[in-house]
């Protein structure tokens, strides 16, 4: 490959700490922000030496273009069957996996059965330490390491008990409902006003909106199912009028077969067009705060507890299994606010 005028052998891998220690303790490695990837110049790549430093921890595969490079970590016997197994989400194998071989490579050369909880509190103390990572990554590097020796080995909770970190305790952000009503006006598509609208008034998390069927849609009952959602558990939602209309009129153009919303040649809209839609609606809206998806639905019920309604309603359209994931949404309804004034109101300013 070709960066920087130079020849230069790519190099691709998952992250991964132990890996990125041994390149750039035995190599010149440079990291390319363009091409989101390491390399090292065609001239000073040994690949024998390559071999030799990483194939005792990782697998190195030649790609048929001889200036890439790919290394794989192995998993151990029967963690990704067990996710498997017991119906982990695509996105949790994924992310298991990842942190997973993470540390296996931390812990090169020493067998995983050997590994004391002082070890592993060290490990993820130095990840926090040198990278900073945010609780939830903690949290789902330790469920990682919980799944091997509780699942897979089949050792008791009790035994492997590692103390979790504080969450942060952030309040979500909220559109207003002009903001939401100038994201839907504005927006010419069909399809994609379809998308805001029903992300909205149904409360949906994305990948719950782009794996919707069209069976899904009860018009007589006014209803949405939504199924098979976090926590594997099926829901129903109330449907508005206004949003029945506008999937009748996209239907009628756009004709769907299966999925709510379709891609090209009939394949689900992906999760990325789902995000390009609501951002491209609030540029047209002219909001200045940062807009993604999920803020779809925390305005949803925000504005749902605002205009009075029962927060176990809001529990249960939401899909939440506690009334305190609920209960943030309290901090951030400003229906309480309203019954008092503000003292400075009460100040003869000028």
């Amino acid at each position: 490959d070709i960066h920087r005028n130079r020849k230069v052998v790519k190099i691709t891998f998952d992250y991964n700490l132990g890996i990125l220690e041994l390149l750039k303790k035995h190599f010149q490695v440079k990291w390319s922000q363009s091409k989101k990837c390491w390399w090292i110049a065609r001239t000073e790549f040994d690949y024998e030496k390559f071999k030799e430093v990483l194939s005792p921890i990782a697998e190195i595969v030649p790609i048929a273009d001889k200036s890439k490079v790919k290394i794989e970590t192995d998993l151990p016997k029967g963690y990704l069957e067990k996710l498997e197994q017991k119906r982990y989400s695509p996105q949790t194998i994924k992310i298991y996996t990842h942190y997973f071989k993470d540390f296996l490579i931390y812990f090169d050369g020493k067998e995983l059965v050997d590994i004391s909880f002082d070890e592993i509190n060290a490990y993820l103390h130095k990840l926090i330490k040198e990278q900073n990572i945010s609780s939830s990554q903690q949290n789902q590097r330790i469920n990682s390491i919980k799944f091997y020796y509780e699942k897979v080995l089949g050792r008791a909770t009790e035994y492997y008990n590692i103390e979790r970190p504080h969450i942060e305790k952030t309040l979500p952000d909220v559109l207003s409902k002009e903001e939401i009503y100038k994201m839907i006006q504005l927006t010419q598509n069909i399809k994609h006003r379809c998308i805001i609208a029903l992300i909205y008034s149904c409360g949906l998390r994305r990948s719950e909106a782009i794996n919707m069927e069209l069976t899904d849609i009860d018009s007589k009952r006014m209803l949405v199912k939504v199924r098979a959602a976090k926590g594997k558990k099926d829901r129903y939602v109330q449907l508005s009028q206004y949003t029945l209309d506008l999937l009748r009129t996209y239907y009628k153009r756009e004709k769907p077969k299966k999925w709510v919303f379709e891609g090209v040649n009939g394949a689900q809209y992906s999760a990325a067009s789902v995000l390009n839609v609501v951002k491209h609606a609030a540029k047209r809206a002219k909001i200045k705060k940062r807009v993604y998806t999920h803020i779809l639905r925390h305005s949803f019920a925000t504005h749902h507890l605002e205009q009075g309604t029962d927060l176990r309603y809001i529990q249960e359209w939401l899909g939440h299994g506690s009334s305190k994931t609920t209960e943030i949404y309290t901090h951030v309804s400003k229906k309480d606010f309203s019954k008092f004034k503000n003292p400075i109101d009460d100040l003869s300013l000028s």
